[in-house]
């Protein structure tokens, strides 16, 4: 097989881990826990999970005596950056425990275990995916493990094999049912563990003992140098404006980290949307007061980032989706209905009259483009998929339509042309950085510690993130402390707490004590491309968001 230069370079890269892994390591037992919130429900639900205490590991001289430990792994969910690195920490960890300890790698993700579909990870297989990006060691899948015959299903593969831990790489839901199922194996006194590891792009999976999700650092740098490179083109031809959608449905803190790394003149932030309750058209005249002021000054370009999940934040447009996802339920007389229409301008018209008075202007108001979005493009729940609907050409046209009414009011001098993107699969598979292959790999190895020590329920927690990684604190957070009851289906279910851009936050104040200057300015900054050699502030660094939280 061919490989480029990076990569045999990178295959070379030896990452550092924090000083408390680097030998025999002691276990600390710190405070019991309780869950962020409905502690009754969560402890009834957990009984056998709940009330774990957090754990810090130590350096000690005594090095423990384990037997073999078969270990089993699954990538869930989307793909982030680091994923193979977590898997090499693994495999490294349990052979330093026992070197006849075996990795086993479940297929396609969670359904890989349910369908019994595996192969065993050898040091040789290994080798070629250390340091490298993507999944595709042994593949992810988006497969919930919420039922009790996936779980006894799975046992029977786990057991056939002499699997005795099971570590679960994946986002808030991944590592939700990986509580689930630790909770159900510890109930039944199966004998097999459950680890999770904290992996997302989109950076909601964190509080106070996970810092940050991995591959979050590495998708931002990626992003971070396509948004530069486009500054650099905007501010060399000066006659666009770039609309940026950037992934993120449900929080923004991978626009927030971009807007930190480059200074773009209007970055939008979801969160602060819903919490002011701003409309459309608030959004709308915001960005247009903006680009009428460059324009005043000569600058008729500029660049702004929006997060994907934008519309559902905009109280109107929630309004509107959650009218829409009654009116057009599969099977309903009202889809059936729209379904008979083949002339999309009627299909329009027909929602627009079963719509209410209120949501039946914002859907008049929209683009036919985004209208058609909204009724067409669904889910197999019956949703709109929001994730499909061009946010960054909505605002774009609306924004063009403001301007001239601006421009007939003389308030605008300007010519307005526009390019848009959307950043999202052009970092999920990225070459992990150096902090987030060290990262990953210090988790996968702190998932390795706490299977040697018995542990289940827990995940993998890696903090003091803008120290050097020597200084790095390893250790176990039980998965029911971050837990809370939500509604999903209609059912009151345990699940990870989201943790959404903090308006208070040192990291999104920051923005907003700058982004004035930066709207009117041109104060763009050019991060380039992820750098493996050279100084240390410039090749480990991390995000902006964790050194602006942490201080440092």
């Amino acid at each position: 097989m061919t490989i480029s230069a990076l990569q045999q370079a990178r295959a070379q890269y030896q990452p550092k881990l924090p000083k408390s892994l680097k030998g025999a390591v002691k276990i600390v037992d710190g405070a019991a826990t309780e869950s962020v919130a409905d502690q009754a429900e969560i402890k009834e639900l957990f009984p056998n999970t709940y009330g774990m205490p957090l754990l810090t590991f130590e350096a000690t001289d005594a090095a423990a005596n384990v037997g073999p430990v078969n270990v089993g792994v699954i990538l869930s969910g989307g793909q982030a950056p680091g994923g193979h690195n977590v898997i090499s920490g693994i495999f490294d960890g349990i052979k330093k425990l026992n070197a006849d300890s075996k990795l086993y790698g479940f297929l396609g993700g969670p359904g890989g275990l349910v369908d019994h579909k595996y192969m065993e990870i050898t040091a040789e297989y290994l080798e070629g995916y250390r340091n490298t990006g993507g999944f595709d060691i042994i593949g992810s899948g988006r497969t919930k493990l919420e039922e009790e015959a996936q779980f006894d299903k799975g046992l029977e593969i786990l057991k056939e094999l002499n699997i005795k831990a099971l570590v679960i790489i994946g986002g808030d839901d991944s590592n939700t049912n990986a509580c689930v199922l630790a909770e159900y194996y510890a109930a039944k006194n199966a004998g097999v563990q459950v680890v999770g590891c904290p992996k997302t792009i989109d950076g909601d999976l964190k509080n106070e003992m996970i810092e940050t999700s991995f591959g979050f650092d590495t998708a931002v740098k990626v992003y971070s140098e396509l948004i530069g490179n486009i500054q650099r083109d905007a501010n060399s031809a000066k006659k666009y404006w770039h609309f940026i959608k950037l992934m993120g449905r449900s929080a923004s803190h991978i626009g927030l980290e971009a807007a930190l790394q480059t200074q773009p003149n209007i970055t939008l932030v979801s969160e602060e949307v819903a919490a002011k309750k701003q409309t459309l058209g608030e959004i709308v005249d915001y960005m247009a007061n903006i680009i009428a002021k460059r324009a005043a000054n000569g600058n008729n370009f500029g660049v702004a980032l929006i997060p994907e999940g934008l519309v559902e934040f905009v109280p109107e447009m929630k309004a509107l989706i959650a009218e829409l996802n009654d009116l057009l339920a599969e099977g309903s007389e009202s889809e059936a209905k729209f379904k008979s229409y083949t002339d999309k301008a009627e299909g329009r018209a027909f929602v627009s009259s079963i719509l209410s008075a209120e949501s039946a202007k914002v859907y008049n108001s929209l683009p036919s483009l985004i209208a058609d979005q909204l009724t067409l493009d669904r889910d197999p729940h019956g949703n709109v998929q929001v994730s499909l609907i061009e946010t960054e050409k909505l605002l774009g046209e609306m924004v063009k339509t403001r301007l001239a009414e601006l421009k007939a009011e003389g308030k605008y001098v300007g010519k307005f042309g526009t390019q848009f993107h959307f950043f999202g699969y052009e970092g999920r598979c990225a070459a992990p950085s150096n902090f987030d292959a060290d990262y990953c790999y210090s988790l996968g190895y702190t998932a390795s510690v706490l299977i040697g020590s018995g542990k289940t329920g827990y995940m993998s927690s890696v903090r003091n993130t803008t120290a050097p990684a020597d200084e790095w604190i390893a250790g176990g957070v039980p998965v029911t402390m971050m837990m809370n009851m939500e509604k999903r289906h209609g059912h009151m279910k345990p699940v990870i707490q989201k943790a959404l851009v903090e308006l208070d936050g040192a990291p999104f104040k920051y923005l907003a004590e700058n982004r004035e200057k930066w709207a009117i300015e041109t104060s763009y900054l050019y991060p380039g491309p992820i750098q493996y050699w050279g100084p240390s502030e410039v090749c480990d660094r991390t995000t902006v968001t964790l050194q602006l939280e942490q201080k440092k």
